[in-house]
């Protein structure tokens, strides 16, 4: 077989929000769009705001010059003060352009730094429930990825983290607002993680997976990671935050506090370049220098999630409230969470496993459809409960 044995497996094991969303275009065809729910697929909805496009027609038009040469690996050096000087108003550390580098999306940033950090067979602690591509991610640099188990309500626990911690450990990856849970980790859960990981005779960074930080409900505080927690660094993308996840922009930055920050932002210029990355979008690195402050308005999502948690629960289901994202991940009556995902089909509505992120009996809902998709689908969850 030409195809790599690792290609194969992880293929196997491929996300299941894809695989549904696959599911969804074939139950389309057959039924007609209008009578099939999708709650599988992140897609923010709306369109990104008129700033980010008139910003972005400008600098088109525009055309500076070697706007479109080769630039630093890092980025342009002016977008890069520009988001140390947000992320030190932010968090009140000392951000220059040097710990800033302009990535493709969140994922790229997270692959850079573990390419950075991984030798073979180190290992990389996540939280479960758990976005599925950081698997491949740890995997695409020869780590192994060690599940850590949060509460029922999908809090951190510092003693199950604590015991899972070796002298192959590298990295923690913290997903807070989670995906997909919605959950946020609080301020007391940092303040101990610093503890712990300050207190080992070993460095082991917290990767801040933040791309839902904007998205944010009831008027919650979100904890700002960096300022809690010294050996941090941030991965963020703008694809949620101004309804862009088609361009790939984003970025990586090394905390102020790391001991060995020269080392290592060295080795993530490095690891953008030969991973393939090279350098973000160089127009959207523009853009960004004049909107990267935007943010959408959660409020939309917020009245969906209530609409939403309000209807399942009334019908009967168990259901964490979410604090952040445009995800919910209610529990599924039977612990078989594929037998139920498929009953739900049967009434058109199409949902994620929730064993797709590391915990079976539940299945994720995606918030990014209209209101109306909503009201329309709530009945056919009362059906597919009452049938199991």
């Amino acid at each position: 077989m030409s195809v790599a044995k690792t290609i194969a497996e992880q293929m196997e094991h491929a996300s299941w929000i894809r695989r549904m969303f696959e599911i969804g275009a074939r139950l389309k065809q057959q039924r007609g769009e209008e009578n099939v729910f999708d709650f599988t697929l992140g897609n923010p909805d709306g369109e990104p705001p008129e700033k980010v496009i008139s910003v972005l027609r400008r600098v088109v038009d525009q055309n500076r010059p070697r706007s479109h040469a080769y630039m630093p690996n890092a980025g342009f050096t002016a977008v890069r003060e520009v988001i140390a000087r947000q992320l030190s108003e932010q968090t009140g550390l000392a951000y220059t352009a040097d710990h800033i580098l302009m990535s493709v999306g969140a994922a790229g940033a997270i692959n850079v730094v573990l390419k950075s950090l991984l030798d073979p067979g180190d290992e990389v602690i996540i939280l479960v429930p758990f976005f599925p591509e950081y698997q491949f991610y740890i995997e695409n640099h020869a780590g192994r990825m060690v599940l850590v188990d949060t509460d029922d309500t999908f809090q951190p626990n510092l003693g199950r983290i604590a015991a899972a911690i070796t002298p192959r450990t590298k990295a923690i990856i913290l997903n807070s607002p989670n995906n997909p849970t919605g959950a946020v980790y609080s301020t007391e859960f940092l303040l101990d993680l610093e503890a712990l990981v300050s207190g080992l005779d070993h460095p082991v960074t917290v990767i801040a997976d933040e791309p839902y930080k904007s998205l944010i409900f009831d008027g919650l505080t979100l904890p700002v990671i960096p300022s809690l927690i010294r050996r941090t660094v941030l991965a963020y993308s703008w694809s949620k935050a101004l309804a862009i996840p088609g361009e790939r922009i984003g970025y990586l930055a090394l905390s102020p506090c790391l001991p060995e920050l020269e080392a290592l932002r060295d080795a993530c210029t490095f690891a953008n370049r030969i991973l393939g990355f090279i350098n973000a979008p160089a127009i959207w690195q523009w853009v960004m220098a004049e909107v990267s402050d935007l943010q959408v308005d959660p409020r939309p999502y917020q009245e969906k999630r209530d609409l939403l948690w309000e209807g399942l629960t009334r019908i009967g289901y168990e259901v964490t409230k979410p604090q952040g994202t445009f995800y919910m991940f209610p529990k599924a009556p039977i612990a078989d969470d594929l037998a139920f995902v498929r009953g739900l089909m049967d009434e058109g509505i199409l949902a994620v496993p929730g064993s797709g992120f590391g915990r079976a009996g539940y299945f994720r809902l995606s918030l990014t459809i209209p209101r109306r998709t909503i009201e329309r689908a709530l009945p056919g969850f009362e059906r597919a409960l009452h049938k199991i």
